[in-house]
């Protein structure tokens, strides 16, 4: 194994909540409402996709670079108080540290988001950060993921992904990685160099290791 590549929101900390506070915040703004069955549409998806969706659904005319700064306010404003990290997500993150395994963090939000959580996270556990600033496509088109294996100078079939969406996993398994999924609000089905888990408490280099053959 030569890298293990990090999904952020859902997997890494706890932000599908926060999310969700914000969506509703910008939508209730356009004069729609918000769910849970909207949310669940946009789950390890693109910015773009998120801000086109809200003006679908509410049939608001307004300008998308507008109705994105104020997703982007809204998040960075609660992300400055601090995060929640996943269970066993710190943990795991040391134990990869301990044992000299490079790390990626690979995330469909933008960069001033990625900044935003890092502060709480700790930007010195990645050597490779790539957001939906850095590359033409995000997840679940394979770019990111390879983006991310060709900064480190890895081959994709040699780095294990950690995911918690269906885009994520669609992403990582399109770039050759193998992919361990802790689904979030999502079901991922099992699948050949894919593995399952309930959450990161489970999950330790020894068994990342065991995935790649």
């Amino acid at each position: 194994m030569d890298a293990v590549l990090f999904d952020m929101d859902g997997l890494l900390v706890d932000t599908e909540g926060v999310w969700f506070e914000v969506e509703t915040e910008v939508v209730t703004r356009l004069g729609g409402s918000w769910g849970p069955e909207h949310q669940e549409q946009l789950v390890g998806g693109s910015w773009d996709r998120t801000v086109s969706y809200m003006l679908q659904l509410t049939g608001a005319d307004e300008d998308p670079a507008l109705v994105g700064e104020w997703l982007i306010d809204g998040m960075v404003n609660r992300l400055s108080t601090g995060v929640v990290t996943m269970p066993g997500a710190k943990e795991l993150l040391r134990a990869l540290a301990d044992e000299g395994i490079r790390t990626a963090l690979v995330t469909s939000s933008l960069r001033v988001i990625a900044d935003a959580v890092l502060k709480s996270v700790g930007r010195e556990h990645f050597e490779v950060i790539v957001t939906a600033d850095d590359v033409t496509l995000t997840k679940p088109d394979p770019e990111p993921y390879i983006t991310a294996a060709t900064l480190l100078g890895v081959d994709p079939p040699r780095c294990v992904v950690l995911e918690d969406s269906p885009n994520g996993v669609a992403s990582a398994t399109a770039a050759g990685c193998r992919v361990l999924a802790v689904p979030s609000l999502l079901p991922i089905a099992a699948a050949p160099g894919r593995l399952i888990m309930p959450s990161l408490v489970e999950v330790d280099p020894v068994l990342l290791r065991s995935m790649i053959s």
